[in-house]
């Protein structure tokens, strides 16, 4: 590991919280828009499209959210 990654791991949480918190904002900021395929963009669509013709199809987050972290 790094001296400066190790200089890291020394700060309080909050200070590397707030230090991720800026380093994902200066990502953001400078990140090109992300272009999708044809492909994807029908996908999309015909995802979108099942979940209106069935609404009740689809997983309300509160659940998806539990299972999602129950994986890990």
């Amino acid at each position: 590991m790094s001296q400066s990654l190790q200089d890291l791991r020394r700060l309080p949480i909050p200070q590397r919280i707030q230090l991720v918190e800026d380093l994902w904002d200066s990502i953001a900021e400078e990140a090109s828009p992300i272009h999708l395929s044809k492909e994807q963009i029908a996908e999309l669509d015909r995802r979108l499209d099942a979940l209106e013709a069935q609404p009740e199809s689809g997983t309300p987050w509160h659940i998806a959210r539990e299972r999602i972290l129950a994986s890990l």
